[in-house]
């Protein structure tokens, strides 16, 4: 090639491919500029609708990545570059890593239910994929429960949504079950106003509803009485221990029998 050719092709094709290398640049800043806009958006929708952070920021990763693709494939496209190939490639990819990735997948959609509809929220207790305690964190793939005796555990979100979930923060109280087993010759009854009595005096027992004390059954070594107070479920654990040192104390003060067993003798 002499100078001529070479003064020939920068002018027409050096100067064409310029302009498309400057074009492209200009879509992209354009187009990332738009996607930024898109995302920011829908982030600010959702957080109208008070859709939690997390989801939100995922769902703007998601929307991002898809057209920041579109975006490349575009760009290519303008360069008369085939991206039908290339987009085959991509959702055979997807394809591969959807099957191999089936079960995070799973956790994934799960977790996204788990943010949208809400049947517990961090700090509420739960029993829920087999583990009972207190939330510490939602994930999108995983939660993290903090059991009763101080056990972190985290359980993966389509474990938990495919269960049965209890949440025992979402009513205002929570009803506390104890028994007391009385001796034949204790008046259940007379048991039963004393136990009221020192079970209202408990610290946070809840006065509506009011602690139940009711004559629940009657077993060889005497009446069994059911003890129930509700109380908030932060204050649980402390109502039910002083609930059975109430029982034990009202016992105590009115000199009630241990109970024991009755043994029948038979005629052989």
């Amino acid at each position: 090639m002499n100078i001529d050719q070479f003064y020939t092709f920068l002018s027409t094709t050096g100067v064409e491919i310029a302009i498309k290398v400057l074009a492209a640049l200009a879509f992209w800043i354009i187009g990332r500029w738009l996607i930024g806009r898109v995302v920011g958006l829908i982030q600010t929708a959702m957080s109208r609708n008070s859709i939690d952070t997390t989801l939100s920021k995922y769902v703007g990763s998601i929307v991002a990545v898809a057209l920041n693709i579109a975006l490349v494939l575009g760009i290519l496209g303008y360069f008369g570059i085939q991206t039908t190939s290339i987009a085959a490639m991509l959702a055979g990819a997807g394809v591969a890593i959807g099957v191999a990735w089936s079960g995070l997948l799973a956790h994934f959609a799960a977790g996204a239910f788990l943010l949208v509809l809400r049947p517990f929220k961090v700090g509420d207790f739960i029993s829920a994929g087999g583990v009972t305690g207190t939330v510490q964190e939602i994930g999108l793939f995983a939660s993290t429960i903090l059991t009763p005796d101080n056990v972190k555990t985290v359980v993966g979100n389509n474990k938990i949504f495919s269960e049965n979930i209890q949440n025992f923060s979402a009513n205002p109280v929570r009803r506390v079950d104890r028994t007391a087993q009385l001796a034949n010759g204790v008046d259940p009854l007379a048991a039963i106003t004393l136990l009221r009595e020192a079970i209202t005096a408990i610290p946070n027992v809840a006065t509506s509803p009011a602690p139940e004390i009711n004559l629940l059954d009657f077993q060889p070594q005497g009446p069994v009485i059911s003890v129930r107070p509700y109380t908030n479920n932060a204050n649980y654990w402390q109502v039910y221990f002083d609930t059975n040192e109430a029982i034990a104390r009202v016992g105590a003060a009115n000199g009630w029998p241990v109970p024991a067993p009755t043994h029948i003798q038979r005629n052989v």
